[in-house]
């Protein structure tokens, strides 16, 4: 009796560290779960955001409203992580509700389940107070329309799929046709959006070409400020580059000669107060519409693509002390 007695009670702590070992791993898969369905959904409205925005732009809303390649990249990173995650956690919670590793009833499962639809209602409320305060600060109707659409669509594919799941009558040894359609539809949807995007958003080697311009940019940027300087000191011009750096207060010269030698900068000294900065651009600037703010001051550093000279002024003394110009940023 005493045998029997302590072979009742292992094979009870045995079934319940197993119990207790199922209820950590599948919380563990329905929290990670999560976390991947707030990236995947997020990522798949803001791209559809951001295709509105590029094809959509406001004139009025250039800031709330305008394009972002930026966060058409991240969108497209999270997706590329987060898609993949979900479906197969997915897989694995509902195999295993058909074998009966997880019961229908589990706390597990209805806790963790109406804990998604939770965290999935605070985003989505958040996503639809961003769009209603936008369209009361005057985005167009039409953006409103399309992008409330976009976050009620996936709103009610999340609600209606969770709530349908925690409903069902049985699970075990049951395969549900609608779950499946489900996945299918939701999986065409965020490869509908991914493809999209690609054709939307800029590729990594015209990023990378427009940021080895910008820093072009930014180099005649300090050398227009050499010059003015030097303007200023000597009521002419530099006659090359040697005498544009070593006189001037505002740069590193050495660093500012790297980028000259590595970029092949040229100086042209022209007539008056007139010359030239000519570099090798590997991109044009002047088709940049989305995500551009040129200011009047920053248009003499519209460029194409190629050998470019820009037309550059130097500037007067104003109060006795050199106007200084703004770094130009053409982003």
């Amino acid at each position: 009796m005493l045998a029997l007695k302590n072979y009742m009670e292992d094979q009870n702590n045995v079934n319940n560290t197993g119990r207790s070992s199922n209820a950590a791993k599948f919380a563990f898969f329905y929290l990670l779960s999560l976390i991947a369905l707030v990236f995947m959904a997020v990522s798949t409205g803001m791209i559809v955001f951001q295709i509105i925005n590029k094809y959509i732009p406001d004139l009025i809303n250039q800031y709330s409203g305008r394009y972002s390649d930026e966060i058409m990249k991240f969108a497209i990173s999270a997706l590329i992580i987060s898609t993949p995650i979900f479906y197969v956690i997915s897989r694995i919670i509902h195999k295993s509700l058909f074998r009966g590793e997880l019961g229908r009833d589990s706390g597990v499962r209805r806790w963790l389940t109406y804990f998604i639809l939770l965290v999935a209602s605070g985003v989505m409320i958040g996503w639809a107070i961003a769009i209603i305060n936008n369209f009361l600060d005057g985005e167009l109707t039409t953006k409103f329309i399309l992008k409330a659409l976009t976050a009620l669509i996936i709103a009610a594919g999340i609600f209606s799929f969770y709530l349908y799941d925690i409903r069902r009558a049985e699970v075990a040894g049951k395969k549900s046709v609608i779950i499946k359609t489900y996945f299918i539809i939701s999986l065409i949807v965020v490869l509908a959006a991914f493809v999209a995007s690609l054709f939307v958003v800029e590729s990594p080697t015209k990023t990378r070409d427009r940021k080895m311009d910008q820093k072009i940019i930014n180099t005649f940027s300090t050398m227009d400020r050499c010059v003015d300087q030097h303007w200023q000191e000597n009521d002419n011009l530099p006659e090359n580059l040697d005498q544009i750096l070593n006189n001037c207060s505002y740069a590193f010269p050495e660093k500012v000669r790297e980028q000259i030698e590595s970029n092949k900068i040229e100086y042209k000294k022209g007539e008056d107060n007139n010359y030239e900065l000519c570099a090798h651009f590997r991109t044009s600037n002047k088709s940049e519409k989305d995500g551009m703010f040129i200011e009047p001051e920053l248009k003499s550093y519209l460029h194409d693509a190629g050998w470019q000279c820009l037309s550059r002024e130097a500037r007067g003394v104003e109060y006795g002390k050199v106007e200084l110009r703004t770094p130009t940023m053409v982003d």
